[in-house]
């Protein structure tokens, strides 16, 4: 089936393309039939016209799709980097965790040695002391042939030993107190 166009509307689609430079595209043209020769001429130069508005919008089209691709490609890239991110982040926090109850068991085992050092020389002292003085007690018994009054060092004997041992359970329950605390504030700050 063939189209054929009035006299004016021939004139109106000619004007326009001189004055606004706008003319009739795709595939009406294949089927306009018309004995003018300027509307045939107007013809061909919009079937040319439509010919490079098609390339370009090929061209566009392509385009796009290329920057599309990539687009595409760098956002796979993007998710790959972003697992690999991650991944390490996950292996890092794993690392420090590791170092921290590292460093928390060095800790509690430098604290355990500092004590039982603390408790042996402090001990050690008492001993010392409570046994000095019991054989100073043992040679005033003895010596007691030769004047001295012994009651009085008795009651100083059995309150050196009393203030010892006293002090003994002071200092270990010192001691247990702190390292009890200690373990109170890192559990504490645990959770």
């Amino acid at each position: 089936m063939k189209l054929s166009l009035c006299q004016e509307d021939i004139k109106q689609l000619i004007h326009l393309s001189n004055e606004r430079n706008i003319y009739l595209e795709g595939n009406i043209l294949k089927v306009i039939e018309t004995e003018d020769e300027s509307f045939q001429e107007y013809l061909k130069e919009a079937a040319e016209k439509d010919r490079e508005a098609r390339k370009k919008r090929l061209e566009v089209t392509r385009t796009v799709q290329d920057q599309n691709k990539e687009l595409e490609e760098k956002a796979q890239e993007n998710d790959k980097l972003m697992d690999d991110l991650k991944l390490a982040l996950s292996d890092a926090e794993g690392a420090k965790e590791a170092a921290l109850n590292d460093l928390d068991l060095i800790q509690k085992k430098g604290q355990f040695e500092l004590i039982g050092q603390i408790i042996k020389v402090a001990l050690w002292v008492i001993m010392s002391v409570g046994l000095l003085t019991t054989i100073l007690y043992i040679v005033a018994l003895f010596a007691k042939g030769s004047g001295p009054d012994t009651t009085l060092i008795g009651n100083t004997w059995s309150n050196l030993l009393g203030i010892l041992l006293t002090n003994s359970f002071s200092i270990v329950g010192t001691i247990m107190g702190v390292k009890y605390a200690s373990e109170s504030t890192q559990k504490d700050d645990a959770k």
